[in-house]
Order: C-alpha cells, then structure tokens, then sequence
C-alpha cells in the first residue's frame, strides 16, 4: 500500500458510508410516513383509507372529520415530535457524557418536571396548570445540575453525570411520597404521566419549531460532535472550544427533553434505543446520525403509542409500557444480528 492509496480508500469509505445512510433514510422516511398512516386508519373506530382522503377534501362526514383530524391527527403527530425529540436529546447526551447508558432523563429533567406536573394533578389542577408546573420542575432541576457541575475552568463529564443521577434519585423518593400522599382518585391519572401518555397531546407546534431548530443546530455541527466524540484532549488539540461545544450541547439536549417530557410526560427507553439502533445499523457521523434518529424515534413512538390505544380498545396503556414492550425485544435481536 502507498500513500497515494489512502485518499482513494478514504473516499471509498465515505462513499459507503453516504450510500449506506441514503438508503437508511429512504427505509426511514417510508417507515414514518407508514407509522403515521397506521395511526389515522387504526382505533375504536374504523376508517378506511378512502374516508381519510374524503375527509381530507371535503368535511361532508364530520363524525369522520373530527375522528380523523381532530384526534388522531394531532395525536400522531404528537408522538412522533416526542420520539424525534427523545431520540435527539439521546444522541446528544451520549456524545456529551461519552457514555453510551446514556438517555435523555439522566440529567434529572423527567424527575424534576414528573415531581412537579404530580404535584399539581395531586391537588386536582387543570392541564394548564400541570404542564406549567412540568415546565417549572424541568427547568429547576436544569439549572441544578448546571450550576453543580460547570466550573469556569471546564466542565467535568463525571461530575455532571453523577450530579443528574444523585438528583433524579432524590427527585424519585419525592415522586413515591406524593404518589402515597396523593388521594385515590388522582393516582391513575399520576400513573399515566409517569409512564408517558399522549391522550391529552395536542397539536405539537411549539414542540415541532423546537425539534427543527434543535436538529438544525445539531446537523450544522456534526463536525464538532464527532471530534467531541473522540476525548476532550483529542477535540481541542483539532482546533475544537471544547467548554464551549459542551455548554452548547447541554442545553440543546435539556431544551429537547423539556419540549417532550411537556408533551407526553416520562415515556422512557426512545432515547436509550434508538442512538444505538442506528448506530449498529451503520450511520456514525453525527450528521446522518442526528436526522436518522429522529425519523426513527418518532415512528417508533407513533406505532407504540398507535397499539396503546387501538389494541385494546376503547381501553388505552400508557404509551411508556408499548416502548418498552417492542423495543426490547427489536434492540436485543439486533445486537445479536450485528457484530
């Protein structure tokens, strides 16, 4: 092999690599578009494909309006927002802690804004009132573990993972007191947040302006996530501020998990999982990682939350219970697939 073989075998690599994550975005795309499908045709109610594109043109049917783009349509939506937006912060922190047990709630956010979103359904408040007080007990247990664990000097990737982890502890024994504290009759309803729920999403504006501006950032840095990716050491002798990066990617990543923990409460496992499925599937630079994730997060939290509520209706699970259900089984295969 002679020097001038690198450049070539280099490019070949990357050629690959390129080809590879097309054809996993184009599997990816297909997918979501088909999770969303699945989503407004499936329910207590049976729509047919033909209703849908009826009721898209015209509302003649307006019981068949109303189920299709005023229930189902947002709530598909919804989820796929929150499993784009968990699968995002994932990525994030994985590369920020270097840790790949890493997920989106591992900084306290879910403890702090589930203490706080519990509280109110405690006392009996109205969905205004839980998610502000969600949003409240997220941004606190933000600035916690921020104000914990910078130093001016720079940041220590231990001290801000054992800071969440101390936090999301405490935070977890003042979740089962309220839990036990809490009158009968709001407990159901506080099981529900816990596990993740989706039936009282709405249309997911703000959440969506976030997950765009949010993997914008990301995707025009991806260059900086994979040096970061490679030790604070190797990052800055390539020309990288490290402190800087970091601070950056913290609060792209807490910014990501408030906007989904706001809309479907503490729905776990997306942002642990997908990372790694795409990953094994091939795609390790970050700005193929990112976009991929995402796709790959949302229709897989559509098609778990479209089996919660369809499955056994008019009976519906916690959408928590269905990710973990069928992403253990899928993650566990494809490690024993891939080597």
């Amino acid at each position: 092999m002679t020097m001038h073989d690198i450049p070539l075998m280099s490019g070949r690599r990357v050629a690959f690599a390129g080809s590879r994550a097309a054809w996993l975005a184009t599997i990816l795309l297909v997918l979501s578009l088909l999770s969303l499908g699945a989503a407004l045709l499936l329910g207590s109610v049976a729509v047919s494909p033909r209703e849908i594109v009826m009721s898209f043109w015209s509302a003649q049917d307006p019981v068949t309006y109303d189920i299709v783009w005023r229930l189902r349509a947002p709530r598909a939506f919804a989820a796929f927002t929150c499993g784009g937006l968990l699968a995002l912060a994932g990525a994030l922190l994985q590369v920020l802690l270097r840790n790949p047990l890493a997920d989106p709630y591992v900084l306290g956010v879910s403890s702090g804004a589930s203490l706080g979103a519990l509280a109110a359904l405690a006392a009996g408040m109205s969905m205004l009132v839980v998610d502000t007080a969600a949003l409240a007990g997220a941004l606190g247990a933000i600035a916690l573990v921020f104000a914990l664990s910078y130093r001016p000097g720079g940041w220590n990737m231990y001290r801000v993972l054992l800071t969440g982890v101390v936090l999301s502890a405490g935070l977890a024994a003042l979740i089962s007191l309220s839990l036990l504290l809490a009158p009968q009759a709001q407990v159901k309803g506080m099981l529900f947040w816990l596990m993740g729920d989706l039936s009282h999403a709405e249309a997911p504006t703000a959440a969506a302006l976030v997950l765009c501006l949010v993997l914008a950032g990301s995707w025009a840095g991806g260059v900086q996530l994979d040096l970061l990716s490679l030790g604070d050491a190797k990052a800055q002798s390539l020309g990288i501020r490290v402190p800087v990066v970091q601070v950056v990617v913290f609060f792209a990543a807490a910014v990501a998990t408030v906007a989904a923990v706001m809309l479907g409460g503490a729905v776990g496992f997306v942002g642990l999982m997908v990372p790694h499925a795409i990953r094994l599937l091939g795609a390790i630079r970050h700005r193929a990682l990112l976009p991929l994730a995402v796709l790959l997060g949302g229709s897989f939290l559509t098609a778990a939350d479209t089996v919660a509520r369809a499955a056994w209706a008019p009976q519906q699970l916690p959408v928590g219970i269905l990710t973990a259900l069928l992403g253990v089984p899928a993650m566990l295969l494809l490690l024993g697939r891939v080597r």
